[in-house]
């Protein structure tokens, strides 16, 4: 079928945006540049925005782990409910006490240089992840040590117990390292971390940055049936409309996180060559938050937090800016942790009065039309937040705050929140992952404020009955016992207002038809894509 005006000038603009030379060519395999490629099957997964790093064993944002999973394996993977399935390590069992985990590894398994892969590996990981990932202090807070008996046996040795542990092992998660290429030097600074070396089914080729990453197929996986890709390319596109071009016109295969407009999702996936998925998001579930600067006088004042906490309704972010594809909450614990759902009443529900005689009551006035002047950073990931931070804008203007916006590139913002903490409020998403030990204590707990770090305490939030209920919880074997403490914190911080949970979101992956085998993983896209499948189309797209 000949290709209309609106389709080819749709396929330039979108090569364009990638910095392609060349027309799309619509029924051929194409590599990064978008250059024809005979016999090899190309995988092109969208990644936005560009990731600070190909390693995630010291971060946790969402496109490094969508990267590092690729090549960078862990001890397991996960299916919809959960449940661990085999990966470097095909057996396991804890200790009755659960005071220890067993680990039998799988024999020889290479790392992309050839070097074996042995329990040593594993020991050294641990320790790093640790020391370095912004959940590390908590999700392995109780590790003492790592025992390798033999190069295929690792046993993880606990100080307390750690109920959520065993589901702690994806590799974007906590990732394996290759220790022989770790071991020396500052691993913060490894040049590993951004040309890593794994186990992985896909070998790193090459980073051209702002446009595109290269993997290529690892010809020594220990399953040589897993994958049916030659390669696989993550293509950096920031803009919204050659995003939305890319998945049209076949250069894009899938993405993630919601990387098209809600607003176009029915119209894409009406001919059926795309489809749109809420699947695959199970290993964590983000909420959509806005986190309040503590150490700014103005918002350390807790009538001022829950004047704009009134000020919001949830219902509308719900429908306005997700098109449905989230569910209000006020609490940071999803109600997919079904032991720990918060019950109680919400303490500031939307009442635009109360929120003004709050302000009145702490003396904060009008002068002119405003009572004061705040900026908003909202997180540059997707349009999701940059539309919530345009709202809350909105909502703040009917109690007389003038709410500036202000863009930046994700570095730029990572570095203001968390290292400079040049900010008054911002608009972010938060993984939940796969218990409130791991995603939800990050952001409440004194012990991990940590400035520098992404994605961690960045309200400085303190409060020792906080820190002490989720330390205790931390520990709690009894699924009761834990719940109760869960939702103790939680009524703590829903009335002390150090952030506000706005919605939970339903992450959609959109996809090409013939792609397949992502959606029963947890982590969806960003799994190793080891299982994915190209169905045969007569011509597949790049």
């Amino acid at each position: 079928m000949p290709f209309t005006r609106r389709q080819f000038v749709v396929g330039l603009s979108a090569l364009s945006a990638l910095g392609a030379s060349v027309p799309f060519l619509p029924t051929a395999l194409a590599d990064a540049t978008g250059q024809a490629v005979s016999g090899r099957r190309v995988f092109n997964l969208l990644i936005n925005p560009e990731p600070p790093s190909l390693s995630s064993f010291n971060t946790t944002a969402g496109t490094s782990v969508t990267a590092s999973s690729k090549v960078l394996e862990g001890l397991l993977t996960y299916d919809e409910a959960l449940n661990a399935r085999p990966a470097l390590a095909t057996a396991w069992e804890a200790a009755p006490d659960g005071l220890s985990y067993r680990f039998t590894l799988r024999e020889g398994v290479k790392w992309h240089d050839g070097e074996p892969f042995t329990s040593a590996d594993v020991a050294f990981s641990l320790d790093l992840i640790k020391r370095f990932h912004p959940r590390g202090s908590s999700t392995f807070a109780n590790l003492e040590r790592v025992d390798t008996p033999d190069d295929h046996t690792a046993i993880v040795h606990l100080s307390k117990p750690a109920p959520y542990l065993i589901r702690g092992f994806a590799g974007g998660e906590t990732p394996i390292l290759p220790k022989h290429l770790y071991a020396s030097g500052d691993p913060l600074s490894n040049l590993h971390n951004n040309a890593p070396v794994g186990t992985g089914p896909f070998r790193f080729k090459r980073w051209e940055r702002g446009s595109f990453i290269e993997y290529e197929r690892n010809p020594n996986y220990w399953d040589p049936a897993a994958t049916v890709v030659d390669t696989l390319i993550l293509k950096v596109i920031p803009d919204g409309a050659a995003r939305l071009a890319a998945f049209e016109n076949g250069t894009l295969d899938a993405g993630g996180q919601s990387p098209v407009p809600l607003s176009e999702l029915e119209r894409l996936t009406k001919s059926g060559r795309l489809k749109a998925t809420t699947r695959g998001y199970r290993y964590t579930i983000t909420p959509t938050m806005l986190e309040f600067n503590l150490d700014n006088p103005l918002l350390s004042r807790l009538e001022v937090r829950q004047a704009i906490a009134h000020a919001l309704d949830r219902e509308v972010i719900r429908k306005v800016v997700y098109y449905g594809y989230a569910e209000a909450s006020y609490s940071p614990i999803p109600k997919s942790f079904a032991n720990y759902v918060y019950e109680g009443p919400n303490p500031y529900p939307f009442d635009t009065e109360a929120a003004n005689a709050l302000l009145d009551k702490a003396g904060l006035v009008k002068k002119g039309p405003w009572r004061f002047s705040l900026t908003l950073d909202p997180l540059p990931y997707g349009d999701s937040y940059s539309r919530t931070a345009t709202y809350v804008r909105s909502a703040l203007a009917r109690i007389g705050i003038e709410v500036k916006l202000r863009a930046q590139d994700f570095p730029t913002y990572i570095k203001r929140i968390y290292t400079d903490r040049d900010f008054d409020f911002a608009v972010v998403g938060m993984g939940t992952l796969y218990d409130p030990t791991v995603g939800v204590q990050r952001l409440f707990w004194s012990k991990n404020f940590r400035q520098g770090v992404p994605f961690s305490n960045g309200t400085h939030y303190n409060n020792p009955e906080v820190d002490r209920l989720l330390e205790s919880a931390a520990v709690e074997t009894d699924e009761q016992k834990r719940g109760e403490l869960f939702k103790a914190f939680q009524k703590i911080v829903i009335e002390e207002v150090p952030s506000i949970t706005l919605v939970m979101q339903q992450q959609v992956s959109v996809y090409n038809a013939r792609v397949s085998g992502f959606e029963d993983d947890a982590n969806g896209l960003d799994s190793s894509l080891a299982n994915i499948s190209l169905a045969d189309t007569g011509g597949a797209h790049a």
